[in-house]
Order: C-alpha cells, then structure tokens, then sequence
C-alpha cells in the first residue's frame, strides 16, 4: 500500500480570524452549529434530572447552557464564512459524463427542525440557493418522557447547501476503462440516514457530538480521498477524526480551549507534525 499524507489542522480560535492561517479551500464544509438554546441546552435531556429520573429533582446541568457559544452564534457570519472558503463550483461550459454528478463543493449544517427555516434564509443571501433535507433516525431518545408526552424525538436533522450545480456526489459508481460507468455498480443514497452510535473507543467529549461513523457516512458521500474538509466549529473534533480515518485533509476552528485541547489529545491523538501518513496513523488506533 503507498503512502498517503493529508494534514489535520486544529486552531484554538474564531471561524472569524481564518485569513491568518494557511488554509486551502473545501470540497466540503461540514458544521453541527449552535442552535442558540442558552440556557435550555438539557431541557429535553434526561440529564436536567438527577439519575435521568424527575422523579429524583433538578441536576446540576438544569438550566445551564451546553457551551459558551450557544446563546449568540450569527449565522450570518458563518454563511460568509463557507462563502469565502468553499471551493469555486466548476465553469459554466464544464460537463459531466451521463449518470455523474459535477465536482462542485457544498456544505453541510447539522441543526433543529426549528431552524431549518431561517438556515435557508440565511443561505440564500450568500448564494446558496439550493438545499437537500437529510433526516438521521435514531433508534433510542434522549428527551424525557413527561406524564402528558408520548410522542418523542428521535431524530436529527441537516441540511445540504449549495450554490448552482449539484455537488460531487459519490454512490459507488465505478468507471471502466471506455470512460463509460460500470453497469450494476452503484447504489441510491436516501436523504435519511441510521444514527449509529460511536463504540467505547471514541472519547465522549463535547454535549452535542455527533457520530464518526454518521460522519464518515457523508463525507464518502460528498468528497474523495485527498479532499479537503473543513469545520468551522470542530467541538469534539469527531469530523477530523472522520476525516483522517478516510484520508481527507482537514481544517477546523474551535474557541473553547478545553474542548480544543481534548480534541487534539484524545479525539485524534496529533503528532506534533499535522502532517499525517494514513497507513501509520489507522496502525496507531487500531
């Protein structure tokens, strides 16, 4: 097997401050962003109670928020952000083989059933004009079945957006040596998705972590080896760990300083080069 080197840089800092860092620009960008709850980060959580059980009064997470950020997240901002470091989507006169998808960049934002509304409004105003609703269904809740609720969540929700073609996409399709797709190769991508939970060896590590294994999902989706993936508020760091797994490059920014050190330590366990050779690096986690 040859060797394979991809960089994974992690920055202690504002999506705000990235015109002073070396990053080169994204297949794709992929954020679970705040959803600025405040102080109801756990009212749906069992975990605003002692034991999980209201029965048991208030814990100490009641009323608190889940991190600092979520209370004035701009989205504005964020949008600004994709704009100025996604990738240009191919020229106009670019096309691609029947049955194949362009190699356009696109992002893709994790949040509420709530926001979805004001995610593609605030979207359209930085030229992402187009989105595609994904559904993750999961297979347990973490909201607190009260005496007059039987109905409760469980699922997640993201959204991808993109400008004018549709993004790169990878089904699987393989292409023989005419050019042409190999028949009976390739397979349909739904819009909704199993939530698998992460095994014992990923590190729980920030209140919102969202899965390896859901992640590395739609990066095999959205990108190709050597790709370019960027997160603009990396919490835990499970996207770059996604991301080394799978031999993509990836870049990422996040302010709170113990959630970026537990990242760099025990999500992806960096070296003190971000250069990084895959086949050493799958032997040291295995």
């Amino acid at each position: 097997m040859g060797t394979r080197k991809v960089k994974c840089e992690l920055y202690n800092d504002s999506m705000q401050n990235w015109k002073g860092y070396p990053i080169q620009k994204a297949q794709l960008i992929i954020a679970d962003v705040p959803y600025n709850v405040g102080r109801n980060f756990y009212g749906s959580n069992p975990t605003w109670y002692i034991g999980g059980d209201n029965k048991n009064g208030e814990s100490k997470l009641a009323g608190k928020p889940g991190f600092a950020s979520d209370f004035n997240f701009n989205l504005y901002e964020y949008f600004h952000f994709c704009s100025q470091l996604l990738k240009k989507e191919p020229k106009s006169g670019w096309k691609s083989a029947r049955g194949r998808s362009s190699n356009a960049p696109c992002m893709i934002v994790f949040c509420s059933f709530e926001q979805t509304s004001t995610l593609i409004q605030a979207a359209k105003k930085h030229g992402f004009v187009n989105y595609i609703p994904l559904v993750f269904v999961k297979d347990y809740s973490p909201q607190v079945l009260k005496a007059n609720m039987r109905i409760v969540g469980a699922t997640e929700y993201a959204l991808v957006f993109y400008k004018d073609k549709l993004p790169k996409f990878r089904n699987g399709v393989q292409i023989g040596e005419d050019g042409k797709n190999i028949r009976g190769t390739g397979h349909m991508v739904f819009n909704w998705f199993s939530w698998e939970r992460d095994n014992k060896d990923i590190p729980k590590i920030h209140p919102a972590q969202k899965p390896v294994k859901v992640l590395k999902q739609l990066i095999e989706v959205f990108t190709d080896p050597g790709d370019v993936v960027i997160d603009p508020c990396f919490g835990s760091g499970s996207t770059a760990r996604a991301c080394m797994e799978l031999g993509r490059s990836f870049y990422g920014f996040e302010i709170n300083h113990d959630f970026y050190n537990r990242a760099v330590n025990e999500m992806c366990k960096l070296p003190e080069t971000n250069q990084i050779d895959m086949n050493e690096y799958m032997e040291a986690m295995a």
